[in-house]
Parts: structure tokens; sequence; C-alpha cells
């Protein structure tokens, strides 16, 4: 069995390629399908074959356990390819920007991702709830099995530990956070602007609530769904319009910020160059945290547009990191301890079967040597005759393959069964 996790994030890729990998989050379920379709060829088992996908703005990442022919390298090897191939994406392109991590370098990224610390924002919590997201949807499409469904707890439970018992997250400073110190960099003051955010998700709530503590002049929803733009914009005494009706109303705003799920631009150039003229070239701060991204790139070189994406907040929220060091350590101390412990777990199912076949051939010579006795006390035999020869009879069975082991074995074999045997056997030398 190879576990592995193969990815990219903010630190080994642009977003302009990290949009092109993302899975959108109703493309997940069938996304899992799909990998463990691409592992089931050949002589893998597709009901053994496990994957997960977690799919963010700052990462896409796979994480899967096989039993592709050729070891770990070729699994590896396999996943990348799956990846390039899902997306329509040349190989040869993809490949430099992955990571790949076997074994319990898997596990040990997996437990960091959801502790937070390997968070464009360290420490930041956001990123535990998308990868339960992330295991539920998998769980749902068949995807997970025993190992990565243990990982996942275990994932789960290192997280909640680190986050506990230590200040990870302590004075870390949030994306949104970062976007409005931004904007006060463009303007004076933010009680003075029109705001407005496009979507309704998690991201866009919490940007939401950043910019609302500093009492814009007024606060837009813009979503596909007005009914959910307007419960989120009573949430701050906002107002909420459909998606539709953004190439009208976009003028109308100083600050722009937009995370949606769209797998294509919402916000084009053509767009915002009419805004502007209709602004008299008035500057518009524009923040784009989606991935794929929501504004059409070529929007930030408008000479009065002030275009940041989710990469470029990176600085930003660097703030308060040498606070944090301390607490880092810490964490990693934790969960290089839990990866041991996952580690032994892993090899211990190794000898899974071999027990099971221990078990099997054990209770055949059982059945067979009681079959015997019965037969005996049939016939009429006594019985005390009869369990000396049913005791001896499962004796001989049980030492007929270790006697003959030590027998055939020479040298140094030798030796280290004459070691080995009173050690299973639990006899004194």
């Amino acid at each position: 069995m190879q576990l592995l996790a193969v990815g990219l994030n903010h630190t080994t890729a642009p977003v302009s390629l990290r949009e092109k990998v993302a899975f959108p989050a109703d493309q997940i379920g069938q996304a899992v399908a799909s990998a463990r379709a691409w592992f089931g060829r050949g002589a893998s088992s597709l009901a053994s074959d496990e994957a997960a996908i977690l799919s963010t703005c700052n990462r896409t990442e796979l994480y899967a356990a096989n039993h592709i022919p050729g070891g770990v390298e070729a699994a590896i090897d396999s996943t990348a390819h799956f990846l390039a191939q899902y997306h329509s994406l040349p190989y040869a392109e993809l490949r430099p920007y992955l990571y790949t991590l076997p074994q319990e370098n898997a596990v040990r990224h997996a437990f960091r991702v959801a502790s937070g610390l390997d968070s464009m924002v360290l420490g930041e919590p956001q990123i535990l709830g998308q990868m339960k997201d992330a295991v539920r949807q998998a769980e749902a499409a068949g995807g997970l099995g025993t190992y990565l469904h243990q990982m996942f707890q275990r994932t789960f439970a290192v997280a909640k530990e680190v986050r506990t018992t230590t200040e990870i997250g302590a004075h870390s400073v949030s994306m949104a956070a970062a976007a409005v110190r931004l904007a006060q960099r463009i303007f004076d003051k933010i009680s003075h602007q029109n705001v407005l955010f496009i979507g309704a998700g998690e991201m866009i709530e919490l940007c939401a609530t950043h910019f609302a503590a500093q009492n814009p002049k007024t606060l837009t929803i813009a979503n596909r769904t007005l009914e959910r733009g307007e419960a989120l914009a009573h949430r701050f005494n906002g107002h909420a319009i459909r998606l539709a009706e953004l190439p009208d109303q976009l003028a109308k705003y100083d600050i722009v910020v937009s995370c949606t799920a769209s797998s294509l631009p919402i916000i084009g150039l053509g767009m915002v160059e009419r805004a502007i003229k209709a602004r008299r070239h008035k500057p518009m701060f524009m923040v784009d945290i989606a991935v794929p991204r929501d504004i059409e790139s070529e929007v930030g070189r408008l000479d009065d547009v002030f275009l940041y994406t989710v990469d470029d907040l990176g600085a930003a929220v660097q703030t308060g990191l040498e606070n944090r060091q301390a607490a880092v350590a810490q964490a990693e101390a934790i969960i290089e301890t839990r990866v041991q412990s996952f580690m032994h777990w892993i090899d211990s199912r190794a000898v899974v079967p071999v027990i099971q076949e221990l078990r099997e051939t054990s209770e055949a010579v059982r059945m067979a040597e009681l079959e015997r006795a019965r037969k005996l006390l049939a016939k009429g035999e006594d019985i005390d005759i009869v369990l000396e020869a049913l005791s001896k009879g499962l004796t001989a069975k049980f030492l007929h393959g270790p006697q003959q082991a030590l027998h055939n074995a020479q040298g140094d074999e030798r030796a280290r069964l004459a070691a080995l045997l009173p050690q299973l056997f639990r006899t004194k030398r």
C-alpha cells in the first residue's frame, strides 16, 4: 500500500496555475471517483484504492492510498499524471510545481495543513473546516477506506490538540484584515467609501465583517442567488443585488471584494473600463480572493484600478510571525509524535493478512483434530486416551512448521530462527 499526497499551493505555484488545477466544489465527488478509477487500472483493485481531494484558493491536493504496481514512485507519477489529465494540462507544464509526498511525509503534511502551519496565514482556522468538508465529500463518493479514514481522523485530532495546547493562532492577521489594511492605503477613511462584496460564502462573510467594522458609507452584497445575498447583507445593515446587475452597478463602488466558486471570470476588462469612465477615473480598489479568479488579470493594468489577488495579500499577513515561532516549534513537536504513532499503526496493518492466515490455518488444524477425537469417542475409546491423543496431535501439528523451517535453515538464518522461535512460542531457553 502506497500512502501519498500530491499537490501544489501558494508557495509552489502562482495563482495563474492554481486556478487551472482547482476543483469546483460541486465536482469534488466526481473527481474522487475519477481518481479511484484512474488508480484502478491494471493490477490494482478499485475496491481497495482510496482518494480524497482538498481544493481551496491556496492549494489543490490529492491524498491517496493505493496498490499501484511499481512502488511509491510509480504511485506518485500516476497521481501527478491524473491531475494533469483531469485538467487537460500538459504534464511537463504542471509537474515542476507539484510537491510529491510519500508515506509518513504525506501524513505529516496533512497534520500540518489542518493545524494551520502550511497556510498563507499561519494558524488560520478556516483550513480545518475546508479539510473536513473535503473528507465528507470523499466519503460520500466512496473514496475513503481503512487508511485515509484513519489518517484524517487522526489529522483532525492533531489539529485540535495543536490549537488547544499552543498559541499558533495568536497574533495572526487574516486575509480579510489584510484586505482592509490595503484599502486604507488607497482611501484615508473607509467610512467615506461604498463597498461591494461579490459572493456570499465564508470568505466574503469574513471580509464583510472586517470592512463593516470600519463603518463604510454603504455595503452591498452581489450574489447569484438574491435571497442568500439578502440574508448576508441584512447582518451588516446593507443591501443585496443580483450578479446580473453588476455591469450597470459597478461604477457606484469604490471598494470591490470578490470570492465566488465561478470557473470563469465574473468581471472583465471591458466592464471595469466602462465603470472607471463613469466614475471619471476616481480610483477603485479591487480584491480578488477567488481561485479560479473572478476578475480578469488585465484589469490590474488600468491606471485607476488597484487590483490585488490572493497571492498579493501574502506579505501583509506576515505581521506577528515572530511572536508565533515558539508556538510553531511546539506544534511541530506534537505533530512529529503523532506522525510516528500513525506510522506504527500503518506497520501493524502490514501483518494483518499474516495473522489472519495464521488464524485460519490454526482453526483448520484444530477442527481436524477435534473431528478425529469425536470419531474415536464414537467408537467407544476411553475419554482420557482421546484427550491425550488430541493434545499431542495439536502440539505436533503446530510445531511441525517451525521444526521444518529450523531444520532446513542454515548459518545465520538458522541462528535468527533459533532466537525468534522462543519469543513466538513464549518458551524459556
